[in-house]
C-alpha cells in the first residue's frame, strides 16, 4: 500500500506522520512531501520522535512535485491552521484524507513550552494515525 503524506513544508508534522506509519507496519511505503519543502527536517521534530523510538533522523524534505506521476492508494494532508493552504494533489489517488493539525514550528516562547507543543502534537499525531491504521488501513493489507 503506497501512502503519501503532504504539509506545507514537510519538515514536522508530515515527517512525524510518515514515521509513525513506517513504524506501524513495514508493509507501508510511506513517502511524505510538501508544496513548499523545507532544508531540513524540523531539529524538534527528530527530538521528540526519537523520544519515543522513532528515528526520522535521515527524512528528507521532498517537493510534490517528485510524486505527481505516481498512483497513490492515500493522500493525507495534515495541515492544521484554517489559514494555512494545504497542498491540493493532482496525481491518481484512490483515497484523499484530511488529518489536520497544528504546526508546533509556530510555537513561541520558553524552551519548555516549545518542547511540550511538539510533544503534545507528537503525541496527537500519533494517536490519530494508530486509529487510521489500525481501523482502515491494516484490514486492507
Amino acid at each position: 500500500m503506497k501512502i503519501l503524506v503532504l504539509c506545507t513544508g514537510n519538515s514536522c508534522r508530515s515527517q512525524m506522520a510518515h514515521g509513525f506509519l513506517q513504524s506501524f507496519d513495514p508493509r507501508l511505503k510511506v513517502c511524505s512531501a510538501g508544496t513548499n519543502h523545507a532544508v531540513k527536517v524540523n531539529s524538534k521534530a527528530v527530538e521528540v520522535m526519537r523520544e519515543i523510538g522513532i528515528d526520522i533522523s535521515n527524512h528528507t524534505p521532498e517537493s510534490v512535485e517528485k510524486y505527481l506521476g505516481e498512483h497513490w492508494d492515500y493522500v493525507i494532508t495534515v495541515c492544521g491552521g484554517a489559514n494555512e493552504s494545504c497542498p491540493t494533489f493532482i496525481g491518481k489517488v484512490d483515497h484523499r484524507l484530511h488529518i489536520g493539525f497544528e504546526d508546533p514550528s509556530e510555537a513561541t516562547g520558553t524552551l519548555e513550552f516549545i518542547n511540550s507543543e511538539f510533544r503534545c502534537i507528537r503525541d496527537e499525531i500519533g494517536k490519530r494515525f494508530r486509529k487510521l491504521y489500525d481501523e482502515e488501513l491494516k484490514p486492507q493489507l
